[in-house]
């Protein structure tokens, strides 16, 4: 089965979940249904933060099993956190999707240059329609 992504593979823009099936039998529902929070992380970071979680919040022992520096648990978190909490923009959410892509190996740095462009003309777009409301 493949894993569920809240994010489209070819532009990396949020996916909506619209129908639920039930496999054992058939019924399937349709609808616009909201994902939780977590899947809005990278499968990377979903690991990451179950591993956490299962360490019982130790960073120290993140960093021994993952063989990283302290600094760079702490970073992860933060990052993590920050997602979880909503607390970045639609386009950095984009930006931290495709370069989550490149560093999975799921596309090439060439096509993530172009996508990450595309997403800096998309955000000078919305600036410049905000500032002509206010």
């Amino acid at each position: 089965m493949t894993e569920l992504s809240t994010r489209c593979p070819y532009c990396f823009a949020r996916v909506n979940v619209k129908t639920l099936v039930c496999d054992e039998c058939g019924v399937e529902v349709t609808g616009r249904f909201e994902t939780p929070n977590f899947l809005e992380l990278s499968a990377e970071q979903q690991r990451f933060a179950t591993e956490f979680l299962l360490a019982s919040g130790s960073l120290k022992e993140i960093a021994r099993k993952f063989g990283i520096s302290y600094p760079t648990v702490r970073a992860r978190l933060d990052r993590i956190i920050e997602c979880l909490q909503g607390a970045k923009g639609a386009a950095q959410e984009r930006r931290a999707a495709i370069l989550d892509a490149v560093e999975e190996k799921r596309i090439s740095t060439h096509k993530a240059s172009a996508l990450l462009a595309e997403t800096r003309e998309d955000e000078e777009e919305e600036e410049g329609e905000e500032s002509n409301d206010g």
